[in-house]
């Protein structure tokens, strides 16, 4: 069980700490213009996968759903679903005020992730 809590916290590391990065990675997408639909998501599609910057953690992030798939095979969904998410949570707002992308980190903020860890920690001890 305790690999399990690990791969719950790996999970919510990668989807996490990679949506500030997927987030700056799109910078620039809006100005991306075609005259058709069909040309639009081409150009879209070219402009996202051609950017390294997006790219790079958008395959970090799908490591985390392939490590969430893992996960949800050996632990109860009623765990498995919130545990992930809301680290996930925490994670994004940590890297993303480190990064820049988020708001800095107040005390409500703060209590917030604490808070999080907390019921995360709460949910698993109750299901091992």
């Amino acid at each position: 069980m305790l690999e399990s809590l690990g791969l719950l916290l790996l999970t919510g590391v990668l989807w996490g700490c990679t949506n500030p990065f997927i987030r700056l990675g799109t910078k620039g997408l809006r100005k991306v213009q075609a005259k058709s639909w069909t040309g639009q998501v081409y150009a879209e599609l070219s402009f996202l996968l051609g950017n390294w910057r997006y790219v790079m953690p958008w395959l970090v992030n799908q490591i985390g759903s392939l490590v969430y798939l893992i996960v949800v095979q050996r632990v109860p969904l009623s765990l498995a679903v919130p545990a992930a998410n809301s680290l996930a949570f925490a994670f994004t707002a940590l890297t993303g005020s480190i990064v820049g992308t988020e708001e800095p980190l107040d005390q409500g903020s703060i209590l917030g992730i604490v808070l999080i860890c907390v019921g995360t920690a709460l949910c698993c001890w109750d299901k091992s």
